[in-house]
């Protein structure tokens, strides 16, 4: 089967800047405005949000400056995101060999790649990845904290969050390895309606309940396969921010919530 070694970006100029030289800066700019958390241990897992960066770059760069200590350890992420433009049954993994950013390739982890395609819930599929944003946006965000890093970019379509589970589980690695869940919160609810909606969503998240579902965040059946991983190895979800585009750049009147998660492991149980 024919097909492109190379995914082009495709929301570059719309969702961030076209210009290398300016996507830097501006990612840099948010980098550096993060304010530091007290997250104990390493980090082996985000939750960020995927909107244009002036509405969500801020938000999402905090659980990013989390990473900025690992550059040299993090060598493979996981990078997890809902389907806006293409329906899927399962989990879709793209036959493209890199993504490529204004910023450069970044290759897909090919052992990774054959070691996914072979699981249940699983297919082979450029289409969902061609015009999806919410990956394309995280990896400026990489390209930026991590030093020789590469993705697996999984797209998460209808199917059973144990699925889902079993792909993280599969993949979960050491320290080297990084899962990134792209996800928004509550879309297009009034300001006030919508931070009662994701407080509510992130109480949840913090239980590690893995029953959100797509009205409390777009990526939720990525969130319910993390949660039910983060469970069985004892992670720890430490919540970095929680705004919406009524906080960043947009009106009140219809917002979408933004949140900035970061799980890391059990400070007691590490040792055992």
């Amino acid at each position: 089967m024919a097909h492109a070694s190379q995914r082009l970006p495709a929301v570059a100029g719309l969702f961030y800047p076209a210009d290398p030289h300016s996507l830097h800066a501006q990612v840099a700019g948010f980098l550096s405005a993060a304010i530091p958390a007290e997250v104990v241990e390493a980090p082996k897992a985000l939750i960020v949000p995927h909107a244009g960066y002036i509405y969500s770059g801020a938000v999402a760069a905090s659980a990013y400056a989390e990473l900025v200590r690992r550059r040299d350890v993090i060598r493979r992420v996981l990078i997890l995101c809902p389907t806006h433009r293409v329906a899927v049954r399962g989990m879709a993994v793209p036959a493209a060999q890199s993504f490529i950013t204004p910023l450069g390739a970044v290759a897909v982890d090919r052992e990774a790649w054959l070691a996914v395609r072979e699981m249940p819930g699983v297919l082979v599929d450029d289409r969902p990845h061609a015009e999806e944003h919410a990956i394309e946006v995280q990896l400026p965000f990489l390209q930026t904290t991590l030093d020789h890093f590469e993705i697996l970019p999984i797209a998460v379509g209808q199917v059973d969050a144990h699925l889902v589970a079993g792909v993280l589980e599969a993949l979960w690695g050491g320290p080297e390895t990084l899962i990134v869940i792209s996800s928004d919160l509550s879309h297009y609810h009034p300001y006030r309606q919508a931070q009662w909606r994701d407080k509510a969503t992130i109480a949840q998240i913090r239980q590690l309940d893995a029953t959100l579902d797509g009205e409390q965040a777009c990526g939720a059946g990525a969130i319910n396969g993390l949660l039910l991983a983060a469970h069985r190895h004892n992670l720890k979800p430490h919540v970095l921010d929680l705004r919406n585009s009524g906080d960043t750049a947009g009106d009140r009147e219809r917002v979408v919530g933004y949140t900035s998660i970061v799980f890391s492991g059990d400070t007691d149980r590490a040792h055992h």
